[in-house]
């Protein structure tokens, strides 16, 4: 028979205990914690120092430095076009005015070919002279209008639309003679108008004959007794002498205009009495010796003739 163990009265009874006690095993990190420290570690001593000998192309894993940053861009200096020297500046005037043409006349198309180039004037005043000076002075002016149209009876040609200044930046002039040969404008006289006396720079003038109504092809169109010949001579007289200081008088003319003609004779005895410089064009190809004659055509289509021997022969061409 068991006896149960007696209960003393000063001991405490011990409560049943099941098991330790579990730890959680989610810690809560405190506050503090969550900041960086303000103090340097020797361990992160040591990696700054080894960072800081790394070479750049490390540090950005071989992309540029360009890509972590940009440099600021500089813009582009303007192109100073005055400053260049002045023969290339007159070398950039030639190859803007290339398209426009020799000489220059009232034409419908100087729109086109002329005008829209002449807006370089309008840059500055610098530029204003030295191009308009450039394009005046390497361009003949036509001192009466030829082309077809409205302007060849005009009164007032080109020579007297430009201003002095442009006048007076002019090298050469050409005179063309045979348009209106039985007729001539009345628009084509020397008077103070036409602004001759502005031409203080021009040394040359180019005479150019299109036809010589003395050829036997105009008999019986012509006007008589030479009017043709004593108005160009008359003509030319009038321009030299609003001119006393041109120099050169160049001849050019059609394959048709002779040489010994009356029209080019009486030109060239004017020009020598003045002792002026005759030089000759290169489309006519004339030089300071006689002019040859071609030599005779023969017309294989003519009818034989005989001569007085009663020799048969084919007539030859003139």
């Amino acid at each position: 028979m068991r006896h149960k163990p007696s209960k003393s009265k000063g001991s405490r009874v011990a409560a049943p205990t099941s098991g330790p006690t579990p730890i959680s095993s989610v810690l809560t990190t405190p506050l503090s914690s969550a900041y960086p420290s303000a103090n340097v570690s020797e361990a992160e001593h040591d990696i700054l120092d080894e960072v800081s000998n790394l070479p750049i192309g490390a540090l950005t894993l071989g992309a540029s430095v360009s890509t972590l940053r940009k440099p600021k861009r500089e813009k582009p200096r303007p192109f100073r076009f005055l400053e260049l020297p002045t023969e290339l500046r007159l070398k950039v005037y030639e190859y803007h005015f290339v398209n426009t043409g020799g000489v220059l006349d009232l034409d419908p198309d100087n729109h086109k070919r002329i005008h829209q180039k002449l807006a370089i004037l309008r840059t500055c005043s610098t530029i204003y002279q030295e191009a308009s000076y450039f394009f005046y002075s390497t361009h003949p002016v036509r001192i009466f209008p030829t082309h077809p149209g409205r302007y060849f009876k005009t009164k007032k040609p080109l020579l007297a639309r430009m201003k002095p200044c442009q006048r007076a930046s002019l090298t050469s002039l050409e005179l063309r003679l045979g348009p209106g040969w039985s007729n001539p404008p009345k628009g084509w006289a020397v008077n103070e108008a036409l602004g001759l006396s502005d031409c203080v720079n021009t040394t040359k003038i180019t005479v150019y004959i299109e036809c010589d109504p003395g050829n036997d092809f105009f008999q019986g169109f012509r006007q008589p007794d030479n009017f043709y010949e004593r108005f160009s001579k008359n003509l030319l007289t009038n321009v030299l002498n609003e001119m006393p200081w041109v120099e050169r008088i160049e001849f050019e003319a059609w394959l048709n205009v002779k040489k010994s003609g009356a029209l080019m004779r009486g030109l060239i005895d004017l020009v020598q009495s003045r002792g002026l410089k005759i030089i000759w064009g290169k489309e006519r190809g004339w030089t300071d010796a006689d002019e040859v004659e071609p030599p005779p055509v023969l017309d294989l289509n003519a009818p034989l003739i005989q001569n007085q021997q009663g020799n048969a022969g084919i007539m030859v061409a003139a």
